[in-house]
């Protein structure tokens, strides 16, 4: 895809909405429906901006912002029929779709915490199923295969098992601002290392470069997040 061709990333909001069990905080994930015969994967919920949402205005942040928690607050209720106060979403990361990707996002990821009796409804035609698991059990069911997870929400859920509580989520991740988090994919002979801002290569697309670790490798289609100092 050539420069003139990179298509602008769509506003668009994600919910990551968290409760307390009785071993630990738990996330809630639902499914996308079947496409070409395949398992549909597991996200958080979530979607674009409609015009219902209100007007992007790029160099307001701020409206920015309550635009796309109003596209959380929509979308939460259509896909998983939890209703949210927009005040109560939390800020955690804003994931950037890469430019050679041919459909792309600016996709805002709220935190949000709910009760824990709080009832889910999927619509059953674009969410199919819904799961509350706990991130450590999310990530163990991920590598057996039993649930699929695109990369920002894998690395999301990756943030979301250093914390026991949902207090101590929101305390750790949710932020007034967030940087863009924008891949680099950098191809290799096992598939690709996909680097993000904060590991040493990021800037020079070098995944050989010496210092901090934060990527996902891309093995053969196995996924492996890497952090570290």
């Amino acid at each position: 895809m050539s420069e003139t061709q990179v298509s602008i990333p769509k506003p668009s909001a994600t919910v990551v909405a968290l409760r307390d069990g009785a071993a630990g905080s738990e996330v809630l994930l639902v499914q996308r429906a079947k496409r070409d015969g395949s398992e549909g994967i597991w996200v958080f919920p979530g979607g674009k901006v409609e015009e219902s949402d209100g007007a992007i205005d790029h160099a307001d942040e701020a409206k920015v912002l309550d635009v796309v928690r109003r596209t959380g607050v929509r979308e939460t209720e259509e896909e998983a029929g939890l209703s949210l106060n927009p005040d109560g979403l939390g800020l955690i990361a804003r994931w950037i779709t890469p430019p050679i990707a041919p459909r792309r996002f600016d996709t805002w990821f709220f935190a949000a915490s709910v009760e824990h009796d709080a009832k889910i409804r999927v619509d059953g035609g674009e969410i199919c199923d819904h799961r509350w698991m706990r991130p450590g059990e999310a990530l163990r069911a991920r590598v057996t295969g039993e649930i699929d997870l695109a990369p920002p929400t894998l690395v999301t859920i990756h943030w979301l098992a250093e914390y026991n509580t949902v207090d101590a989520t929101l305390a750790g991740l949710v932020r007034p601002s967030v940087p863009k988090i924008e891949p680099n994919i950098c191809p290799n002979d096992d598939g690709a290392c996909i680097l993000y801002p904060g590991d040493a290569g990021y800037e020079t697309s070098d995944p050989n470069a010496v210092g901090s670790r934060n990527r996902l490798w891309n093995r053969q289609g196995v996924l492996e997040y890497e952090k570290r100092s």
